[in-house]
């Protein structure tokens, strides 16, 4: 009988444990054939989501696929993620959360969706290079570091980079 992979499992506890504590979960997500996302929202390959519950309708985050309705640029869309595409999760206000490998297999002809539905062909022109299998990477907390990294002589990790909102200014 074959392992049931980990990542699902643990995607589900970290938004949980962001939510419990009222920060924004967001994922990265590495784009191919079997991604349905707003293409015009992708750089390099990746696009970077939303998955609170005050930005998503219908949340379903399967072991196979994470299934959501958004808003992007006030049009509704249909969001279709493969788990296995997930390269991190993280908490927008602190950046905690954790990175994955993306794996990568051959094509196998036509997957079947989530929803029983059949899949497009992926084309092996589509799919780069197998990567080896998914590799948890601990995110330390930079609140904790003391700025030397221990004297490993690596440089210290940038923080996370945070966007302000934009914010309505009532004139009188």
């Amino acid at each position: 009988m074959t392992e049931t992979s980990t990542k699902p499992y643990l995607l589900r506890a970290l938004y949980e444990w962001c939510t419990d504590n009222g920060y924004t979960p967001y994922i990265v997500v590495s784009v191919d054939a079997r991604t349905r996302v707003p293409m015009e929202f992708v750089k390099n390959g990746e696009i970077v989501l939303n998955i609170s519950f005050e930005a998503t309708g219908n949340l379903k985050m399967d072991n196979d696929f994470i299934h959501f309705k958004a808003r992007f640029g006030g049009v509704a869309r249909e969001i279709e993620v493969p788990v296995d595409n997930v390269s991190a999760i993280y908490a927008r206000e602190n950046g905690q959360g954790m990175a994955f490998e993306v794996r990568r297999d051959e094509p196998q002809g036509r997957k079947k969706r989530a929803d029983g539905k059949k899949a497009q062909p992926v084309k092996e022109s589509d799919t780069p290079a197998r990567i080896s299998a998914p590799v948890l990477t601990p995110v330390s907390n930079p609140a904790t570091q003391d700025g030397d990294n221990e004297g490993d002589g690596k440089p210290d990790p940038e923080p996370p980079k945070t966007r302000s909102r934009p914010k309505l200014t009532r004139v009188k």
